[in-house]
């Protein structure tokens, strides 16, 4: 991982109210942890992560909810458990209103990183 993008992030998620902040915080920590080699930065405005140079995940914060962006890929194998999420191709609405599921979105990330290893993996 590179400093700029981790120093970026960081940017991005304290221009955000202080509940956004503890969320997209715990968001990013799973990323981190289930990809520490991730290559983090920010991308189409919004933090971003890579592995093997491909996209791995993304998440942004709005006016009220925090969408995950797993490419399409991650949404389709977990569409029963998303389907009570507002979604779009690709993106998941996570609203602030309610709780977090944060068991849920670590499923997805664990998915992603096997995904792009097994795909993109030397």
């Amino acid at each position: 991982m590179n400093d700029q993008g981790a120093h970026d992030v960081k940017v991005y998620i304290s221009t955000f109210s202080e509940a956004f902040q503890n969320r997209m915080i715990k968001v990013r920590d799973l990323i981190l942890q289930h990809a520490p080699e991730a290559e983090e930065s920010i991308s189409y405005g919004i933090p971003s992560y890579k592995t093997f140079g491909r996209p791995l995940i993304y998440f942004a914060g709005f006016k009220n909810h925090i969408g995950l962006y797993a490419t399409p890929s991650g949404h389709e194998k977990f569409e029963k458990e998303l389907s009570k999420y507002k979604q779009g191709r690709g993106s998941v609405q996570f609203l602030m209103k309610e709780e977090m599921p944060y068991d849920l979105i670590e499923q997805i990330i664990k998915f992603r990183v096997n995904e792009n290893a097994s795909k993109f993996g030397k």
